[in-house]
């Protein structure tokens, strides 16, 4: 979520699973190439803009190496909630290496934010 992170493929990739996939909003399917290639113009992306402000964590383990994260963002008085999950790289050392297989955020409707 750091405009410095969303600007640069070289810091972004390593976040990113090769089969990434992101399923947007839109109904849009997004692949590993498309979002490293498309994420420096997104929202909350440029420097000194609007950030998302992400709260409300939630992980569970699904299975050694893979983690399901729940939050929410707010970004330009706009929430959407987020799932994503991620698994570790099998090559990577203990303790480190998650990377992100699959994201999908929704809208949530309403001003305040919560239905």
């Amino acid at each position: 979520m750091d405009p410095a992170v969303r600007a640069s493929r070289a810091l972004a990739a390593p976040l990113l699973d090769p089969e990434f996939v992101e399923v947007g909003a839109s109904g849009r399917r997004w692949t590993y190439e498309e979002m490293l290639a498309g994420l420096p113009e997104m929202a909350g992306g440029a420097e000194g803009g609007p950030r998302h402000e992400p709260e409300a964590f939630t992980g569970v383990l699904l299975a050694p190496g893979v983690v399901h994260l729940t939050y929410e963002t707010l970004l330009d008085g706009r929430r959407v909630r987020r799932s994503s999950l991620w698994r570790r790289d099998p090559g990577a050392p203990a303790g480190s290496g998650l990377r992100m297989y699959y994201h999908q955020g929704t809208p949530v409707p309403g001003a305040d934010g919560h239905p």
